[in-house]
């Protein structure tokens, strides 16, 4: 069976709906197939951030690395999730880390292209800002709760 299309695996994507087709078209033609083997990081905290990711297969867990011991485990993210938007805010550098919980495939995008079609096409800009406003509040709701959970002292209120 042959793979689909970047362009045909986004139009039927949540995070893509009502895009305009020469969007979905402009920003199909920014991605690449990548493959990350089972312990293998994405990305590691402080690193310049240049791209996002549509997760097609496997998961990825997103942390937050601790200066001592284990990193704290934010979030578990599998097919269909979208991983990624420090490229869209200065200084585009990585606020977590991501590894794969296991063999995983993903299209990853050229987010310097996408955010410089960002500031050239306010239209275009707002819709991605849109969606990524969303992911980015998701994203630091889960690691505000996890931080709650995890490192809650006795007495804190």
């Amino acid at each position: 069976m042959a793979e689909k299309s970047p362009a045909k695996l986004m139009s039927s994507h949540p995070f893509f709906d009502e895009l305009d087709a020469a969007d979905i078209d402009y920003l199909a033609a920014r991605a690449t197939r990548k493959h990350l083997k089972r312990g293998g990081v994405l990305f590691h905290h402080g690193e310049p951030a240049d791209r996002f990711f549509l997760l097609l297969s496997g998961a990825i867990t997103i942390e937050i690395p601790a200066i001592e011991g284990p990193s704290l485990e934010v979030q578990h993210l599998g097919e269909g999730k979208i991983l990624g938007w420090s490229w869209l805010i200065a200084p585009y550098r990585w606020s977590f880390q991501a590894r794969a919980d296991e063999d995983t495939e993903l299209l990853e995008f050229d987010g310097k292209a996408v955010r410089e079609r960002c500031e050239s096409d306010p239209r275009f800009g707002y819709e991605i800002l849109k969606r990524f406003s969303s992911l980015m509040s998701d994203r630091l709701e889960a690691s505000r709760t996890k931080m709650m959970e995890e490192w809650n002292p006795p007495g804190f209120a």
